[in-house]
């Protein structure tokens, strides 16, 4: 009996110990995050630091690691949308009319109602400060005439810009429908489209935003909009740009911050705790401006000479 029990325990042993072994042969399929219970030792799947003049990277940790966007990937929508109007094919005065699929949108929102009209300007606040996904859609489809058409764009600018581990299925982030795929994305391609926002001067205008009516003129419909980000006004510089969240993406944060005429940016994709992730993130903009060389100090003024007494 003592004989049969030592030989099971052996078998049984041999076979996690084999078990183990294939589980490492044939890792996660490639394009797909991993689970949230792989990361419950991390706080968070990705994070980088990058000097927003020149791009450089100044911390970097698992920083191609892929996960899901959430509402940050509304940071790309901004990014289509200012590149029209600096190239004179929208204005912030243009009407956004709103569709029966755009009122229809759930998670954040504005509750647009179908056939209501808003200006550009105030949609661009309600995406960035609200995060409204109703937004998001109204915006696609008075760009590019459908959201799918908008998609397009959005992968095709990805793609310029060297986001090569980066594809979208939505303008907005929210999880997928039945038939629908993830928007996937690292940290290191979002610092990327960070960078690229930060050479548009209305972006931070929307971005700074801590609160702000929407429908103010109509006070039984109003919306006070409150912006998601924690550290605005709480983070010496912070100024940028948004946050993300759904439950199986996680907590995720662009942002970005100026101190003495100097500017980073930092991306924290799919943390698991929401306190953690700003915690994090304000950790990196401190460790991002320690790394940045010190900012040149101007010359001394050259005094003229003054007269001597021969």
């Amino acid at each position: 009996m003592n004989n049969l029990f030592k030989t099971c325990v052996w078998l049984g042993l041999a076979g996690m110990l084999l078990t183990t072994a294939r589980a490492e042969e044939h890792p996660a399929p490639a394009g797909k995050p991993a689970k949230k219970g792989s990361i419950a030792a991390n706080p968070y799947l990705g994070a980088i630091v990058v000097d927003a003049a020149t791009g450089k990277v100044l911390f970097e940790d698992k920083a191609d690691a892929k996960g899901y966007p959430a509402s940050t990937l509304k940071l790309m929508d901004l990014l289509i949308i200012l590149e029209k109007i600096e190239q004179k094919q929208l204005t912030l005065q243009d009407p956004v009319k709103v569709s029966a699929k755009a009122s229809h949108i759930g998670g954040s929102r504005v509750w647009l109602a179908e056939k209501e009209t808003f200006s550009l300007d105030d949609m661009l606040y309600a995406l960035t400060v609200q995060s409204a996904n109703d937004v998001a859609v109204a915006l696609a489809e008075k760009v590019a005439g459908s959201t799918e058409a908008f998609v397009e764009l959005m992968n095709k600018r990805a793609q310029e810009l060297g986001m090569t581990s980066t594809i979208i299925h939505s303008v907005h982030g929210l999880p997928p429908g039945v038939g629908q795929e993830h928007d996937v994305t690292t940290a290191r391609d979002f610092a990327l489209l960070c960078r690229e926002l930060l050479k548009h001067k209305d972006i931070l205008r929307y971005t700074a935003t801590r609160e702000r009516a929407f429908r103010p003129n109509d006070p039984k419909h109003m919306v006070m909009m409150r912006n998601h980000d924690h550290l605005l006004g709480a983070v010496d510089g912070v100024d940028g740009l948004k946050t993300g969240y759904f439950s199986e993406a996680g907590y995720s944060i662009a942002i970005t911050a100026q101190r003495n005429g100097q500017r980073v940016i930092a991306m924290i994709l799919g943390s698991t705790d929401r306190k953690v992730r700003d915690a994090k993130a304000a950790e990196l903009v401190a460790k991002g401006f320690l790394a940045l060389p010190a900012p040149a100090q101007p010359a001394a003024p050259v005094k003229a000479p003054t007269a001597g007494h021969s």
